[in-house]
């Protein structure tokens, strides 16, 4: 009998195992932070993202915007970022955390500048989706970010998971919106625009460092009591904080 169920257990243990076909913890490391490199080629890629991204909210085009987010490198700094976390790297996570701000920074000038320039001044439907984060984003960018690292941590090195995760997590048209509100000066639409980009990377983040903490990531040194329950209380506050805005919101919307 007691075999009979542990055989069950057994197959849906190796059914939803995220270390069956995991790559080596160097191997991950290698491509994490590869990833979230702000070089020259990533850089030249973002701010012609940022463009194609701005264009297709100015117009409202829902497909120039997809395709926007299938080449923006936004996403390899916060997985970057999550693996400096867990592995208790924290000069490697600030490194990254500093070059997310400095993406952010350029993709903030390249849409202003933008919708400055264009003749194109009205508001699309496209823009105002991008202004009224909710919970639901919430659940989209915590499945997301743990889709998109577990991609990131198989064996296969090519998989169709990344861009999907992009396209779902939409982070590149909410950094466009606050462009356009910076532009035109439509200070509340900036606020939400803000707030559903800081929900999505945050989220993103927080899922890619549970899942990384699951798949045993090596810590270059131990954390003493002190500070694991220093930072365990950081994670815990950082994430309510995101978290109860998103949900007032909702509730909000769902009373009409």
């Amino acid at each position: 009998m007691k075999t009979t169920h542990e055989k069950p257990k057994a197959i849906l243990k190796k059914m939803f195992s995220l270390k069956e076909d995991t790559a080596t913890h160097e191997e991950i490391r290698d491509r994490l932070l590869s990833g979230g490199q702000i070089t020259g080629t990533n850089m030249c890629v973002l701010i012609c993202a940022m463009i194609i991204a701005s264009v297709g909210l100015n117009v409202g085009s829902a497909a120039v915007i997809i395709g926007a987010m299938l080449i923006s490198p936004l996403m390899g700094s916060i997985l970057a970022m999550a693996y400096g976390l867990v592995s208790n790297d924290f000069k490697l996570w600030r490194n990254h955390a500093i070059g997310f701000a400095m993406q952010i920074i350029i993709s903030l000038l390249t849409s202003t500048i933008y919708f400055l320039l264009t003749p194109l001044k009205g508001t699309t439907t496209e823009l105002l989706a991008r202004t009224s984060p909710t919970f639901y984003d919430v659940i989209i960018a915590t499945a997301g970010g743990i889709a998109g690292i577990i991609g990131q941590t198989r064996t296969g090195k090519f998989n169709n998971i990344i861009p999907g995760v992009a396209i779902a997590t939409a982070l590149m048209p909410p950094i466009c919106t606050c462009g356009y509100s910076i532009a035109n000066g439509e200070w509340k639409m900036l606020c939400g625009a803000a707030y559903l980009f800081i929900v999505n990377a945050y989220f993103i983040f927080l899922a890619s460092a549970i899942v990384l903490s699951l798949l045993k990531t090596p810590k270059v040194r131990e954390l003493t009591e002190q500070e694991w329950k220093k930072l365990r209380f950081r994670m815990i506050r950082n994430t309510l904080i995101v978290l109860i805005p998103s949900i007032i919101l909702g509730v909000l919307m769902l009373r009409g």
